[in-house]
């Protein structure tokens, strides 16, 4: 499904489910909605509106390739809430999505009922890289270690310029994003693989705003009922990053989820749903 924006460009996004609608934004920046899935099966409570954020999965590309900032992404959001005709969301971001969720949510604070804020972060400083070592050293005796690293390395650098040669490193990085790496998390990356990614944003957000971007002073600004959810093993957005989320966001509730990494909707899908379609329904 689509709609134009005001300035004129077409975003789409996928429809799935039935209930009260949630919209959900996924992360990268540079990836559509496609691997969120079914999204740990919450359409059987939700009607799910997967937003694919601007240049991925059929939306259209911002004329200016700067055009990817956070608050750019937000006011994409805010286009589709009033092309959804709703007046107070329950908005959902994983990942890069929960930074552009957060964000909204601190300037349209009135128009989020609930906010599930899933494996993301407020910034990325010292703290956050410490952690972020630490849960890339318990994984360096896998066979798959050395490689992904360099990917990741290569990638963060932002040495690629096409969206294929994104792609070629980010497969070979994601391995580190799991608690566990193994058949049946290969075969879920194997069914992303066909997706045409979007160079450009992460380019930007590596090169320009990975290293400064901080929302903490935004976050006392959302009143939205908060859900901050991430996996114990979540090597980039792990507990530290929940846990300053919370601290910032009045009210907000964290959970820790056992045996999982970055993608929890993935990993333990069962918690993940159980968790937050009881967050959103209580």
């Amino acid at each position: 499904m689509s709609f134009t924006t005001a300035d004129g460009r077409k975003l789409t996004y996928r429809k799935l489910g039935h209930g009260p609608v949630l919209v959900c934004h996924p992360g990268g920046p540079g990836f559509s909605s496609t691997y969120f899935g079914d999204l740990a099966a919450l359409w059987e409570q939700y009607t799910l509106i997967m937003l694919n954020p601007r240049g991925t999965g059929g939306s259209d590309r911002p004329s200016d390739r700067r055009a990817y900032q956070i608050d750019d992404y937000v006011s994409d959001l805010e286009e589709l809430r009033r092309h959804l005709g709703i007046e107070r969301m329950l908005l959902l971001g994983h990942s890069h999505g929960g930074v552009v969720a957060m964000a909204y949510a601190a300037t349209h604070p009135a128009r989020v009922r609930s906010l599930v804020l899933a494996s993301t972060l407020a910034r990325f400083a010292s703290e956050q890289e410490s952690a972020m070592r630490a849960g890339m050293d318990k994984r360096s005796g896998q066979p798959w270690y050395q490689d992904a690293l360099e990917a990741l390395e290569k990638e963060q650098a932002g040495e690629f310029e096409t969206n294929e040669q994104m792609a070629a490193l980010v497969f070979r990085e994601l391995p580190l994003y799991f608690a566990h790496f193994g058949a049946a998390e290969a075969g879920y990356l194997d069914t992303l693989k066909t997706e045409a990614l979007n160079a450009d944003t992460l380019l930007l957000f590596n090169k320009e705003i990975f290293n400064t971007f901080d929302l903490r002073d935004r976050l006392p600004s959302i009143t939205a009922k908060t859900l901050v959810l991430t996996g114990d093993d979540d090597f980039i957005c792990g507990p530290i990053c929940a846990e300053e989320i919370c601290a910032g966001i009045p009210g907000a509730r964290t959970v820790i989820v056992g045996d999982s990494g970055h993608m929890v909707f993935v990993e333990q899908p069962q918690t993940f749903h159980d968790e937050v379609a009881d967050f959103l329904g209580s």
